[in-house]
């Protein structure tokens, strides 16, 4: 692991171990991806999907972070999961329960139509499993239109924040309220396309979705 990882702010919430980063980047299916082009920072938020030491990136053929990530240079992938508001007794010591990754790396192309496909696949089933397999899959002109990019992990590291208020021990005689309000993705009653077959079922992929 390089200095670019190493952790300075509560080092104790951290990891540098892979198995740790790779449960966040699992646990999450939009990442936030950092670049520089002519010296100006941009950080686009997109989808991906995690297979091995890689992560599969998706987006039009004219995007400009598709056309720069392309070229090789180096890039910044950032995954965060709030887990809870952490209300204390004093304004000062409010805070966040957090789930956060930071990956760093290099993306290449991905030319052949299967190889393209099979990224896809990947991203895919990341945001909701099974639906590649029902869903019609790209036409060759669509997959022209899309850049695929596979984005190889050379370090990262890990950074959780669990628990409740860490308030002054002074202040724990406050009579206010403290405590965590608990926050989740949840998927809540599939809404049908006004345009469905009638009598189409809903997926049971769909029905048992958990994010």
């Amino acid at each position: 692991m390089s200095d670019r990882t190493k952790l300075r702010r509560l080092p104790d919430r951290g990891s540098q171990e892979m198995e740790a980063v790779n449960a966040i980047l699992d646990a999450y299916f939009l990442a936030h991806v950092g670049f520089v082009v002519e010296g100006q920072p941009f950080v686009i938020p997109t989808l991906y999907g995690r297979k091995n030491g890689k992560l599969y990136l998706h987006g039009s053929a004219a995007s400009r972070m598709m056309r720069h990530l392309e070229t090789g240079v180096p890039a910044c992938v950032t995954v965060t999961l709030v887990d809870g508001i952490v209300l204390a007794r004093s304004a000062f010591h409010h805070s966040m329960n957090y789930r956060s990754a930071v990956v760093f790396g290099i993306a290449k192309k991905i030319e052949g139509e299967a190889e393209k496909n099979e990224a896809l696949k990947i991203v895919s089933d990341n945001v909701i499993r099974g639906r590649w397999d029902e869903a019609r899959h790209p036409h060759p002109q669509e997959l022209k239109a899309t850049t695929v990019l596979e984005f190889t992990i050379e370090e990262g590291s890990a950074k959780v924040r669990p628990g409740g208020p860490h308030d002054d021990e002074e202040e724990y005689a406050v009579p206010s309220w403290a405590g965590v309000l608990p926050l989740a993705v949840k998927a809540v009653e599939p809404i049908g396309d006004e345009r469905l077959i009638p009598g189409t079922p809903v997926p049971e992929y769909v029905k048992k979705f958990k994010s």
